[in-house]
């Protein structure tokens, strides 16, 4: 149980659901996008939010500003997160649009409300979740295109409301998070999506 639980915390880490989103949206979307389209916005995004933060976080650690991928203190996460919002902007002005990826466009802009909402939450010295923050964004916007293109989507849902319980018992387990930080982590992540929604649903 304890291996399961470790492994929850590494394996839905919030920096890998901007990328499970665009993987899903294409992966389901009943729009054509020719396949080299499709690689390039994929290499694109995964470059954008997966590889640079990575150097970025290695960076940091290198020069003692954080001690670990978790960023537990609240100091450690400031720079990393308003440098991830940097990134999402330089997504929405260079890498989708409006036009041929409206879905896209909003779920990355969501994430970046999300983001500075939890920035400007730790000036205040809270530290929501960000493990809840990208799951509960995710499960909205599978939920939207679920909706969007009348699509059943439901085991998809499904699995990813179990994953987030799961990571949320793994975040307590471990004590990185309080019962009310989890909250509200999934809060910055669900109602930013839910929003945005109205703009291309």
């Amino acid at each position: 149980m304890k291996i399961l639980l470790r492994s929850a915390s590494y394996l839905f880490h919030p920096i890998w659901m901007p990328f499970a989103g665009t993987l899903i949206y294409f992966f389901v979307t009943p729009r054509f996008f020719p396949l080299e389209i499709i690689q390039a916005k994929l290499l694109a995004i995964a470059i954008m939010t997966i590889f640079i933060p990575i150097v970025y976080f290695f960076m940091l650690k290198t020069l003692g500003k954080v001690q670990d991928h978790f960023m537990k203190e609240v100091r450690e996460r400031k720079w990393p997160l308003l440098f991830y919002a940097g990134l999402n902007f330089i997504i929405l002005k260079y890498v989708l649009n409006t036009f041929d990826y409206p879905a896209l466009y909003y779920f990355f802009f969501g994430i970046m409300i999300s983001t500075f909402i939890g920035l400007l939450m730790l000036f205040t010295n809270i530290k929501a979740s960000l493990h809840m923050t990208g799951l509960g964004g995710l499960i909205v916007f599978i939920i939207s295109l679920s909706l969007h293109f009348n699509l059943n989507l439901i085991y998809t849902i499904s699995f990813l409301v179990a994953i987030t319980g799961l990571t949320a018992s793994s975040r307590l387990y471990y004590k990185a998070h309080s019962g009310w930080e989890l909250m509200l982590g999934l809060l910055v992540g669900l109602l930013p999506q839910v929003g945005v929604a109205f703009f291309w649903l």
